[in-house]
Order: structure tokens, then C-alpha cells, then sequence
């Protein structure tokens, strides 16, 4: 059966699963975009599965769903559905008023199912399930670096900065695009400290760095008070925020990814935080672009020192 009603069997691992309406066009060919459709979307997660699951395996996530692709509705689900498969890993964590069952993508048969459902990004949580210190002890801290308006060069230019800072504090890091405007520099940790204290390591290190460039950098949290300044947005780091997932297709014309990159591709002309889209991001995927990264995270204790030294 072709058409946008037809449904295709995709064999995941050990799996096969049932991916419905594969013609259904989720990525519209608006203003000479290239158009895209959910057999496409399921396609791309299939192929780039053996680079997206380390960066998924027990995090809970929030899934940006667009049954209707982008010129639909959108939501952010946050609980799993009843329907959803058994062998889909969930987790109940704790809210204010209750819990939520976040879903975990632990495999490539529930990264090829999420696609089925229309859910076109993954954010995850900057903790584990299974990690060092548990869910309430993240083991990635994240600068999320946004311009003011579009213009990326001003973004490249404080990536490179923060980039000095943190080899300075000798807190290796990897930069990613984040497919949308800017772009994401995380930083491993060994999981051993609390959210609080990761999330205020995270701003002493922005604010030093906007004091040393109050006029390209600011941490002010208003936008009214930022100007044309790049903002250095360290809020994800705290429990229960999330940030895009590495290799996770964005909810925008063309279907860009955010792509991880090496830091000697930060001077390519071409880069922008939309460079790759799925068309290409499983190939720059093959490249190994945090090769250097230490899989084993640091801790903060060394860094907040060294930090103190710089700033005296």
C-alpha cells in the first residue's frame, strides 16, 4: 500500500513496529524548504539511533509532539499515554501537586515509535534515572546560547568565549547546534552534586564571562535588559528542565537537527544553527565530533576554585 495512509512495518532491534500515515507530510515545502514526511522523519531516528541513544538511555524526556505536522497544532507531553506500548521504559518522578511517567527512550523500536507519534523533538532531562547520584544529580551541565535576533556570528563569538573560559577551568566541553538559532555547549560532570549547585556553578561561570565582555555578553534574565547583548541562558540547569537531545530533528522548515559539532568547526564560514537537517546530520554524525569529549564527567569543586583564582 502507498499514499500518505499507508502504514509501513519498520524493523527496530528486536522489534518491528507499525508506523501509521507514512506519506503524511509533518515538514510542509513552505518558501522553498525541502518537504518531508513522517516516513521520512521515521527514517532519519532509525538511522542515527546508534549516535542518539547514548545521549537518550535513562533520561526522562518531554516530547514536542505536531500530529499535523507544522502547520498543526502543537503540544509538550510530559506524562506517557496509557496507549503507549508496555516495553516502552517509563519513570514516575515527583511535582508539586503529584507525579508525572515520563517516557524513556532507552531503544531504537521506542525512538521509531515517538516518531510514529508525530513527535518531531526530544528534550531530555540533564539527569539519569540510573546515574551516580540518581535523578536529583546531573551529570550535564548546559550554556544555551541565543542572539537577540538571527544573527549567528554574535552566537559563534561568544561560543568561542565560553569555550577559552571553560578550557581554562579545565572543564572539557562539546558544542552542538541547537537547529533552531544558536547553539549548546555541555559540559560532563561526574553526577555527584545536586542541581542547586550545579545550575549556581553554571551562572558564576556566565557571570564571570559577561563581566569580562559587558558588552557582547549579559546574564540578565529580562529581556529589557539585555539590549543587543547575547544572553548566556543557564537556566536549563535545574530539576525538571530540559534541553534538546542531541541528533533531535527541530520543529522547523526543512527539518533541521541539532547537530554536535568539533570546536575547529566553529571557524567554518558555512556554520550556522541550522547547518545540518535530516538529510545529512547521520553523516556528520559519522565524523565522531566529540571524539575528545572524556566520557567520564569532572567535578565542579576543581573549577570553582580555579574560577575564584581567575576572578582574584
Amino acid at each position: 500500500m502507498t499514499g500518505e495512509g499507508a502504514t509501513k512495518k519498520v524493523r527496530a532491534g528486536r522489534r518491528t513496529v507499525d508506523v501509521k500515515r507514512v506519506g503524511k507530510v509533518l515538514f510542509p515545502g513552505h518558501g522553498g524548504a525541502k518537504e518531508y514526511t513522517k516516513g521520512d522523519l521515521v527514517d532519519y531516528y532509525r538511522s542515527v539511533a546508534a549516535f542518539m541513544l547514548p545521549h537518550l538511555r535513562g533520561r526522562p524526556l518531554m516530547l514536542e509532539r505536531h500530529p499535523d505536522g507544522l502547520d498543526g497544532q502543537k503540544f509538550m507531553q510530559k506524562n506517557t499515554p496509557e496507549y503507549y506500548p508496555d516495553w516502552i521504559t517509563r519513570v514516575e518522578l515527583p511535582k508539586e501537586d503529584g507525579t508525572v511517567c515520563h517516557t524513556v527512550c532507552d531503544d531504537t523500536a521506542t525512538l521509531v515509535y515517538l516518531a510514529d507519534q508525530a513527535c518531531l523533538t526530544l528534550h531530555r532531562f540533564l539527569s539519569r534515572i540510573d546515574g551516580t547520584g540518581g535523578i536529583d544529580r546531573p551529570d550535564r551541565m548546559v550554556f544555551d546560547l541565543d542572539p537577540a535576533g538571527d544573527d549567528f556570528e554574535q552566537v559563534r563569538e561568544a561560543a568561542g568565549l565560553l569555550g577559552e573560559l571553560l578550557d581554562e577551568l579545565e572543564l572539557p566541553s562539546g558544542l552542538m547546534t541547537t537547529g533552531s538559532r544558536g547553539l549548546h555547549v555541555v559540559v560532563p560532570l561526574n553526577g555527584r552534586e545536586e542541581f542547586d549547585g550545579v545550575r549556581d556553578a553554571a551562572r558564576d561561570i556566565a557571570d564571570a564571562l559577561a563581566a569580562a565582555h559587558p558588552d557582547r555578553l549579559t546574564t540578565a534574565a529580562r529581556k529589557k535588559d539585555r539590549g543587543d547583548r547575547l544572553y548566556l541562558d543557564v537556566q536549563r540547569n535545574a530539576y525538571a528542565q530540559t534541553a534538546v537531545v542531541p541528533y533531535t530533528v527541530r520543529a522547523r522548515p526543512g527539518a533541521p537537527v541539532a547537530t554536535p559539532l568539533a570546536w575547529s568547526e566553529l571557524d567554518d564560514p558555512d556554520l550556522d544553527a541550522r547547518r545540518w537537517s535530516i538529510a545529512d546530520a547521520v553523516q556528520q554524525a559519522r565524523t565522531d565530533p566529540w571524539s575528545g569529549v572524556p566520557r567520564r564527567g569532572r567535578a565542579l569543586g576543581p573549577a570553582r576554585r580555579r574560577l575564584d583564582a581567575l576572578r582574584d
